[in-house]
């Protein structure tokens, strides 16, 4: 069992940064990918951003890529995602999530992960 603990989100202005962050305990991060994902009020949850356990590949959703970055340190058993150039349409709450498979297409679903946070709300103000 992985138990994720996200911390980090807030309110900022449109423009504006914000840095997340995903505690693991329970097992090692090493093992797993780990994905961060979004789910605003009314709407789907969807894909963020994902990255590999040692090799540190990473995927990103088109709406955002170019402006996070998602980073892990396994020493600090910690998944961090940086949130630059922040819009209103990024209002959302974010989790970050723990998948045991093999990096691939499915590293986009979220059906395929294993372990969940309980989110951290996101506001990006006009």
């Amino acid at each position: 069992q992985v138990q994720l603990v996200e911390s980090g989100g807030g309110l900022v202005q449109a423009g504006g940064s914000l840095r997340l962050s995903c505690a693991a305990s329970g097992r090692r991060l090493s093992s797993y990918v780990m994905g961060w994902f979004r789910q605003a009020a009314g709407k789907e949850r969807e894909f963020v951003a994902a990255i590999n356990r040692s090799d540190l590949r990473t995927g990103y959703a088109d709406p955002v890529k170019g402006r996070f970055t998602i980073s892990r340190d396994n020493a600090k058993n910690t998944v961090y995602l940086q949130m630059n150039s922040l819009k209103p349409e990024d209002t959302a709450v974010y989790y970050c999530a723990a998948e045991s498979t093999r990096w691939g297409p499915s590293v986009f679903m979220p059906t395929e992960y294993d372990y969940w946070g309980q989110g951290t709300q996101v506001t990006v103000s006009f």
